[in-house]
């Protein structure tokens, strides 16, 4: 749904995946192009079969048109994030991933699922894994107080959802806890 800039309290789960397509990945050139500059910067040039990085947002531009195979980032695999899930449903903490792991393993699944291998596997690890992180959320939240409230490792998808609660909830618990004299 769409709102208002007014209405809205934080980035939507688009933007974000916007703002992930600039970080940079490698790919496999199925063209020659030279370098060529933006105004985020200048990238290639590109000589097939040698890897180039560039962009996320160039690489599935070019993937789309089949000019590209792209090379899927060390943690985008089944070991990898079974690994995770098994320490975050044996962990009391939130397992290392990378910052915008949800925002970018979405868009190289929805655009070069073929050059990822066992993608079904991945987006059923990816599911459960964020249904894990979402519990660990809802816990660490429900017993949140006006002291420190830290939560390391959290992604920026995860730090999007909790804002508004968190923004709301520190702001009653301000007012609760304000003394009598600044209430006058």
């Amino acid at each position: 749904m769409s709102l208002p800039p007014s209405l809205r309290t934080s980035v939507t789960p688009t933007e974000l995946e916007l703002i992930a397509t600039q970080q940079l990945i490698e790919i496999i050139p199925l063209i020659a192009m030279e370098k060529t500059a933006f105004i985020s910067g200048a990238y290639g040039p590109l000589r097939p079969p040698h890897r180039a990085k560039i962009p996320i947002w160039m690489a599935v531009n070019l993937k789309l048109k089949k000019k590209c195979h792209i090379l899927p980032p060390y943690w985008l695999n089944v070991e990898f994030l079974q690994a995770r899930l098994n320490e975050e449903t044996s962990e009391a903490g939130f397992s290392r991933l990378p910052f915008r792991f949800a925002e970018v393993a979405k868009v190289l699944l929805d655009v070069a699922p073929d050059d990822i291998q066992d993608t079904e596997k991945i987006r059923s690890i990816l599911k459960d894994l964020r249904e894990a992180r979402q519990a660990k959320s809802r816990e660490g939240l429900a017993n949140l107080d006006r002291g420190e409230f830290s939560l390391p490792n959290f992604c920026s998808l995860e730090i999007n959802e909790v804002r508004p609660f968190f923004v709301r909830s520190m702001a009653i618990l301000q007012q609760l806890y304000r003394e009598p004299s600044d209430a006058v």
